[in-house]
């Protein structure tokens, strides 16, 4: 199909509407007002409206935003609350003990709570105001490069009103193509541009691959004599049950206003056991004594599930190229051993955004102009944070004892532990082939009451997950015939248990006995586990039509 995309052009592009982007173009604007240059500034956002597609736990080290907005509690900054103590806990099936030492990484007192979509929608604003043309509702589709096929020059947005055929519709609205001098990619983890333009021009080649952790989490409306209100303790973290020690992963619990909780579950992609459900281990951390006492007589506002980037240091790509530069989660910005990773990448987008000025002023935007970011990284407080945690994740992956030898090591030597630099591999390639013996408990379906635990398909409306279904399936299965054979026999199809949204179905026709997969896009909460987790590669995520997805408003 020929189409004619409508041309705009900027100085500068930010594709993604999170926090990183967002401070990136603030801080861009504040600069540019310093020195009385007049900028074009864009930023896009695949999600109906900023913050529409965000979620995190969230603690917020308010460092960063200091530096951006000194100001903030006066211009309306959206806390939740103030953390006064954290408390530290180790699950068994039945009891929960807590850890008398708090590792100095997860010491949040002084730090915030935020529902990062709030926060978001925040930042947006402020943005605004300081002339950031902020498109909400338009997705990157495609990277732009110039003639000789390596500066990146923009991003195509995706076309409106295609019918499942791929063909337009009466209500057709083919993309625009948003060119920019520089353009900083900040998709958050798993970005579907960065992960293209990691195939066309290498920026992953000598570094570790990044890792994941699927979350899932809600807010939940407490009564008025919940836990929080007798305990000083209002930031949790909890590991143990019900994954065990020998996969990443665990639970939080913050208090938010209103009474209100954010509670969340986390686990890492590395799992080995294909019949494990990423949903069910999240309700039964809810249904343990200890979370379900603090959560009773609750019920769920909103719902969703996102992975987190949590590979760090060695794990990051080169981050910049001839015109275009990535900051926060798909350049994995994250402190894995602190849990947090909003200030590093409000950081990270800050500080692309003085290397952004500085090659405007030279107009000179090649990689080697651009590097000045990677530069001003590796010597900030976010590059220095980020490096002590080098060794982490792949501690993390280890099995008990050396799990905790390992981990130990990089405590007491600021993050080089046994072995610098060690070695992990792709997630997708952890899965081993189903056993007989392979048997996890599942969730009794009539426990779901609808208020305090929600089945997947309830989550989903939970989640406010709006999608066209008359349209293109943005979710591309290249090989319908190796789900229903060769994984089915080897895997049982993970896909219909590390979903968390219930896209992947595996359907028996009655009579013949034949299997055939069944696609339900119009679920899809845009995690991307899929696209991480397939043990064949065989799933590849693509943005639906901008504007659909997710509709959070507090996560």
């Amino acid at each position: 199909m020929n189409t004619e995309h409508e041309k705009i052009e900027f100085d500068v592009l930010f594709a993604g509407g999170g926090p990183a982007n967002l401070a990136g173009a603030i801080r861009l604007m504040q600069l540019a007002k310093e020195k009385n240059m007049a900028l074009e500034v864009a930023l896009i956002e695949k999600g109906a409206e900023i913050g529409s597609h965000a979620l995190s736990g969230a603690v917020l080290n308010p460092v960063a935003l200091k530096e951006l907005i000194p100001d903030f509690p006066e211009k309306g900054f959206p806390a939740e609350a103030q953390i006064r103590e954290d408390e530290f806990y180790f699950l068994t099936q039945t009891s929960a003990f807590r850890v008398p030492f708090t590792p100095k990484q997860m010491h949040n007192k002084g730090f915030y709570v935020v529902s990062l979509s709030m926060f978001g929608k925040w930042l947006a604003q402020i943005a605004e105001e300081m002339g950031v043309n902020i498109f909400p509702g338009f997705a990157g589709k495609e990277v732009l490069y110039g003639p000789d096929g390596k500066t990146i020059v923009g991003v195509r947005t995706g076309d409106k009103g295609l019918g499942k055929d791929g063909n337009p519709k009466s209500n057709f609205e083919p993309g625009m193509d948003i060119l920019a001098k520089i353009t900083v990619f900040g998709e958050g983890a798993r970005g579907s541009l960065v992960k293209e333009i990691g195939k066309k021009l290498d920026i992953f080649s000598g570094k570790m691959p990044q890792v994941f952790e699927t979350g899932i989490k809600e807010v939940i409306q407490l009564p008025d004599d919940n836990y929080f209100k007798s305990s000083n303790g209002n930031d949790i973290h909890i590991f143990g049950y019900p994954l065990g020690l020998n996969i990443p992963g665990g639970g939080f619990i913050y208090e938010m206003k209103e009474n209100r909780a954010a509670v969340g579950f986390l686990t890492g992609l590395s799992y080995e056991n294909p019949m494990l459900d990423i949903y069910d281990e999240f309700i039964k951390f809810k249904c343990h004594p200890f979370v379900a006492d603090i959560i009773k007589g609750g019920k769920i506002i909103e719902q969703g599930a996102r992975t987190v980037s949590v590979g760090g240091y060695f794990t990051i790509p080169r981050l910049a190229v001839d015109g275009a530069m990535f900051a926060g989660g798909s350049a994995a910005m994250q402190n894995p051993p602190g849990l947090k990773g909003i200030h590093v990448s409000m950081k990270s987008g800050m500080l692309a955004a003085e290397a952004a000025l500085l090659a405007l002023e030279k107009g000179d935007f090649t990689r080697e102009s651009l590097e000045h970011y990677p530069h001003l990284f590796e010597n900030s407080w976010a590059g220095k944070e980020i490096y002590e945690g080098r060794n982490f994740s792949q501690a993390l992956a280890k099995k008990i004892p050396l799990k905790l030898i390992y981990a130990a090591a990089q405590y007491v030597t600021k993050g080089k532990g046994v072995r610098d630099n060690m070695p992990f591999h792709e997630d997708y390639r952890s899965l081993r082939p189903v056993k007989e013996t392979d048997v996890i408990e599942e969730i009794d379906k009539k426990f779901f009451d609808g208020i305090l635990y929600a089945d997947k398909l309830t989550g989903v409306y939970l989640s406010k997950t709006l999608h066209r279904e008359d349209q293109p399936s943005h979710i591309i299965i290249h090989d319908p015939n190796l789900c229903v054979s060769e994984c089915y026999t080897k895997y049982k199809n993970p896909c219909t248990r590390f979903c968390p949204g219930k896209v992947y179905e595996i359907e028996t026709d009655e009579k013949t006995l034949r299997r055939h997969l069944k696609l339900n896009p119009s679920n899809c909460l845009h995690c991307k586990t899929c696209d991480i987790k397939d043990p064949y590669g065989n799933i590849t995520w693509t943005c639906p039509e901008g504007g659909e997805g997710p509709g959070y408003t507090v996560l």
